[in-house]
């Protein structure tokens, strides 16, 4: 059964956000980055770690496409290993995009990967909007969302393109969620008015935080226009990263402003609204 709305934290957590260039096609490399990223925000207290869209590879669709073998991770892949280790050693969650393929009939899927604090891989979600030049490069659609669990908080994931689905956040708010943490890869240019645009708007929409960690510098074929943030629920951006130079941001989502928000703008409790059936939720601890 879902999570009523109204169901707040009884404690505010604190987050991460990171921005950093990734390494094309380059697991190892970037698994190490991200394990120093995890390790960092530890430092901070962050009790989770939110990074870009494929972060493990880069935004580097052709190139796994042509080699998924190689390419793509599965729950068991031992390349995982030092970022595990780095959940572990410091009980830090992290939500890491990579590439996956499907094991049943091997559909490439453009994925966020949630380990949880102990680096036990808690949930595999798969992006529910991937973009005509995905599906051209051989990417599939995920048919499902998912909700994580942590401290008494629901966080929804979303990847990119979702995000500019209304429906794709709400569906996240009505099944409880108090967060909508996104990985994404927004380029200068129109992407660059896209994250300026459509974050607060679903923060606002939904009475939620919104995180986005965005690529910064070259991926693929694309610039990351950085600006990695986090909106409160009232849709006023609380933190915000340069668009050129890596970063790490901490924010403390806090419930009193939750309630705050949802008592004074009620979206949430509107007649007529109904919830998604296709989620799954996951415990991070």
């Amino acid at each position: 059964m879902s999570t009523p709305v109204h169901a707040l934290p009884a404690s505010p957590l604190r987050v991460a956000v990171a921005q950093a260039p990734v390494a094309p096609l380059d697991v190892v490399a970037n698994t190490a980055t991200a394990a120093g990223l995890v390790r960092r925000a530890a430092a901070r207290d962050a009790r989770l770690l939110l990074l870009s869209e494929l972060f493990l590879t880069g935004y580097e669709t052709t190139g796994i496409a042509a080699d998924p073998d190689a390419l793509t991770l599965a729950p068991d892949d031992p390349r995982l290993a030092p970022l595990a280790a780095a959940c572990a050693e410091t009980g830090t969650a992290v939500v890491v995009g990579a590439p996956v393929r499907d094991e049943t009939t091997g559909a490439l899927h453009i994925a966020a990967l949630a380990l949880d604090g102990t680096g036990r891989l808690a949930a595999v979600y798969r992006k529910q909007f991937a973009t005509p030049n995905e599906r051209a490069a051989g990417f599939s659609a995920g048919d499902g969302g998912c909700t994580l669990e942590l401290d008494g908080w629901r966080l929804g994931l979303g990847v990119c393109w979702d995000s500019g689905f209304p429906e794709h956040a709400r569906a996240a708010a009505l099944d409880g969620a108090h967060a909508y943490l996104v990985g994404a890869l927004f380029g200068h240019g129109p992407g660059a008015h896209q994250r300026r645009t459509v974050f607060p708007a679903r923060a606002l929409d939904n009475t939620l935080y919104v995180l986005l960690a965005n690529h910064v510098g070259r991926s693929g074929p694309y610039t990351g226009c950085g600006g990695s943030a986090v909106w409160g629920p009232d849709g006023r951006l609380l933190a915000e990263a340069p668009e050129d130079a890596p970063e790490l941001l901490t924010v403390l989502l806090d419930p009193q402003e939750l309630a705050r928000a949802r008592t004074e703008d009620p979206v949430l409790l509107q007649p007529g609204l109904t919830t998604t059936p296709t989620r799954t939720t996951a415990a991070l601890s």
